[in-house]
């Protein structure tokens, strides 16, 4: 088990790092810019996690292999651009695959703390979002999920697999793959089929103001 939290963690530090380098490299930031938010897209939601169970100090501040891995990707990313962009030619195909190992890897990590699934299950979810909320905050957009794309939801649903998985009993690296997957294809298919929540509305706002000012993911390709 430590070696599939192990596992999940890189992986997901490594892709979210990526993601977030590419959104930096994107806004035309400097090399020093663009591997400060690989770092904070890689490492704020499990730092927010590790705080709230009481793992003092973080896993992502105390292990030298998250901040490696951070600006291994985003170094990789500020000078292979073209050729990271043509490997996945949207960045966020890199965003959803680090919401969903983040969501998985959160969930077990808390689990694992004795944690009960539904709190496990939640903090899952924040472990996935973190990253991405404190990369958009500091390009100073709005968070992605704060908007009317599905994002959160799936982030929940990933770790609600694991954590139902955990009080059945089951395989944890089968359920571990299943959470993984299902936030995945959700989040995907978000993006390719625009599967929205519902937005907030009133008879006071003009057909313009109602309008997402983001309201597909291709002005982030």
């Amino acid at each position: 088990m430590n070696t599939l939290f192990s596992t999940l963690d890189m992986a997901g530090t490594f892709v979210f790092a990526i993601s977030g380098a590419m959104a930096g490299v994107k806004r035309r930031l400097d090399l020093f810019g663009v591997l400060v938010i690989s770092f904070a897209a890689a490492t704020s939601g499990g730092i927010a996690r590790d705080v709230v169970i009481g793992v003092i100090p973080p896993a992502a501040i105390r292990d030298w292999r998250y901040f490696a891995v951070s600006i291994l990707a985003g170094v990789i990313t500020f000078y292979a651009y073209s050729l990271v962009k043509g490997l996945r030619s949207h960045v966020l195909i890199f965003d959803a695959a680090g919401l969903a190992l983040f969501a998985v890897a959160g969930t077990e990590k808390a689990l694992s703390h004795n944690l009960e699934p539904v709190p496990a299950a939640l903090l899952g979810m924040l472990t996935g979002i973190g990253g991405g909320i404190a990369r958009d905050l500091i390009l100073s957009e709005i968070p992605t999920v704060l908007r009317a794309e599905i994002y959160a939801v799936a982030a929940l649903a990933g770790a609600t697999v694991v954590a139902v998985g955990y009080r059945l009993s089951l395989p944890p690296i089968a359920v571990a793959m299943a959470g993984a997957l299902l936030c995945f294809i959700l989040r995907m298919m978000a993006i390719r089929r625009g599967w929205r929540l519902p937005i907030a509305t009133s008879p006071d706002l003009t057909a313009i103001d109602q309008i997402s000012p983001m309201t597909t993911g291709d002005d982030k390709s």
